[in-house]
């Protein structure tokens, strides 16, 4: 993605489409983080269906940001709307995966992936943020579930 230290979703959204070419039924979306974001989005955008999306560490709100900037960042991402009724017309088909010492993503999101994608969920336990950091590098899991949307 353009700009990883300064994502916006004016670059990120037409990133993606150019990455994605022509979606289809045999698209599938993985993101994680304000990728999450970066998908619905461009979802909203598009006259297409898609196989399904897994969301890892996906949020709507956040906690734990330490700095002006990082306030800044996700600012735009946490207060522009995103349409989940045209966000569905592309697909039905969602997970999200969550991790109940996430110190970014609050617990709470699970309950709202659920709400406004009805999205199946699972709340992992001590995976952090998902990230290398934290001490994972696979997850399994989430491969698990695109191949069982792709079903």
């Amino acid at each position: 993605m353009p700009d990883t230290d300064n994502p916006k979703i004016e670059n990120w959204v037409p990133a993606l489409a150019k990455a994605v070419g022509t979606p289809d039924k045999d698209t599938y979306f993985v993101g994680h983080s304000i990728g999450c974001q970066t998908i619905m989005r461009y979802l909203e955008t598009i006259n297409a269906t898609v196989g399904g999306c897994v969301f890892v560490a996906g949020w709507f709100t956040l906690q734990g940001l330490e700095t002006e900037g990082e306030e800044a960042t996700a600012k735009p991402w946490i207060t522009t709307k995103i349409d989940f009724t045209k966000v569905k017309k592309a697909t039905t088909k969602f997970s999200a995966f969550f991790s109940d010492d996430d110190p970014y993503v609050p617990v709470s999101d699970e309950a709202l992936f659920k709400k406004n994608l009805g999205a199946t969920t699972v709340m992992e336990h001590q995976k952090g943020h998902f990230t290398k950091g934290d001490g994972v590098a696979d997850v399994p899991e989430v491969l698990e579930a695109v191949l069982k949307l792709s079903r």
